[in-house]
């Protein structure tokens, strides 16, 4: 028989997707029948396929949807699903209702510190609801955050981050981004992920650091993600003296290689992160990482060891670490070394899979017991 795992998602973006879709990739290599919902334009379907993954299309489309929610309902029955695994918010508000009165156990993901409230009825639709069994949390804070949230089931919560394999990263080789933007060959770049120039990302902090660094000095900004450029982003940079070092990339498709050409990364965060996985890939690129001290982050860069951590919303400490690695191309050279060593040793893949299958194993009261029996 052994243990049928659906798990609801989203794979259309392969490097985006890798480290949740390589979860479920090694889950069926330890022996368990894993379904896979999603569309049918995943990136991951052939890999998918390969590894023995049942492949069901219909990610649902919108949020409450009553054939959405049949459609699963029938999965669960007809394939005798023990566990449901629900990633984003149309999958768990209708992967819930899916479950109800259904012996399965429900598994939530949740990598987003913030924005669960008690007092909040929707949140009842959707990780405080009852029906739910355990909470995937990505990153310890995301866990307190929501166990200050639970009047009841404190113990549903468990911290399994979402660990990448550095291999992965090995066949990435430089964008020549230089050229591109006809930069120096000299010049230091520094890269950064604004998505949307969500306010959360603390932009506005980095781009005074960037005006507080000496005139003459050759440092550019590579500002990475769909919609970056907003207009308050562009209005400000606008008034600096060294505007054109501030580049807006938008959205690209070889973020990786445009990333493995920077001397460094930023992540300026105010609050919202939880293990940015822009910082985790420059660590796995060697790319030495400075990140804001924002508690979703915490214990993902050991300060001075793989990299700067510098206070939240301080605009001259981050002027003061980019200045360090600016001088210090040695001091580059060994974060950039020990970050990676970092990723291998405490995030790696292999230790999440094996967490997930303890956890699944956990909820069906099977301990010890290969899923195969």
């Amino acid at each position: 028989m052994g243990i049928h795992v659906l798990v609801i998602s989203d794979y259309r973006k392969y490097h985006s997707s890798r480290p949740e879709a390589q979860i479920f990739i090694g889950l069926a290599k330890l022996g368990f029948h894993i379904h896979v919902m999603t569309g049918s334009d995943s990136a991951y379907n052939s890999e998918f396929t390969a590894a023995g993954i049942e492949l069901l299309e219909g990610h649902p489309r919108r949020k409450f949807s009553k054939p959405d929610i049949l459609r699963i309902r029938k999965t669960i029955i007809e394939k005798k699903i023990d566990i449901l695994h629900l990633f984003n918010s149309r999958a768990i508000i209708n992967g819930i209702q899916a479950a109800k009165g259904l012996p399965v156990k429900v598994v939530l993901y949740r990598g987003y510190d913030g924005h669960v409230h008690w007092f909040d009825p929707l949140a009842y639709l959707k990780y405080l609801h009852p029906r739910v069994d355990r909470i995937q949390c990505n990153s310890l804070n995301v866990e307190r955050q929501l166990q200050r949230q639970l009047l009841f089931g404190k113990q549903k919560t468990v911290t399994i981050t979402k660990g990448h394999d550095v291999t992965w990263y090995d066949d990435v080789r430089p964008a020549r981004i230089r050229q591109e933007l006809q930069i120096p060959e000299n010049a230091f770049l520094v890269h950064t992920n604004a998505k949307h120039g969500r306010k959360m990302k603390g932009l506005r902090y980095l781009l005074r650091a960037m005006e507080l660094l000496p005139p003459d000095l050759p440092v550019h900004l590579l500002i990475v993600g769909r919609n970056s450029d907003l207009r308050r982003n562009r209005k400000a940079v606008q008034g600096m003296t060294n505007k054109d070092r501030i580049h807006f990339l938008d959205f690209r498709t070889d973020n990786l290689e445009v990333l493995s050409a920077c001397n460094a990364l930023v992540s300026s965060s105010i609050f919202g992160e939880s293990m940015t996985k822009s910082v985790i890939e420059a660590m796995a690129l060697r790319i030495p990482p400075v990140i804001s001290d924002i508690p979703g982050n915490k214990g993902l860069v050991l300060p001075d060891i793989c990299g700067i951590v510098f206070p939240s919303r301080d605009s001259n400490a981050l002027r003061e670490a980019i200045l360090r690695l600016y001088y210090n191309p040695e001091k580059c050279r060994e974060f950039g070394e020990k970050a990676r060593s970092r990723i291998e040793d405490h995030f790696n893949h292999r230790q999440t899979v094996l967490n997930i299958a303890a956890l699944y194993r956990e909820l069906l009261g099977t301990s010890g017991v290969s899923p195969e029996q």
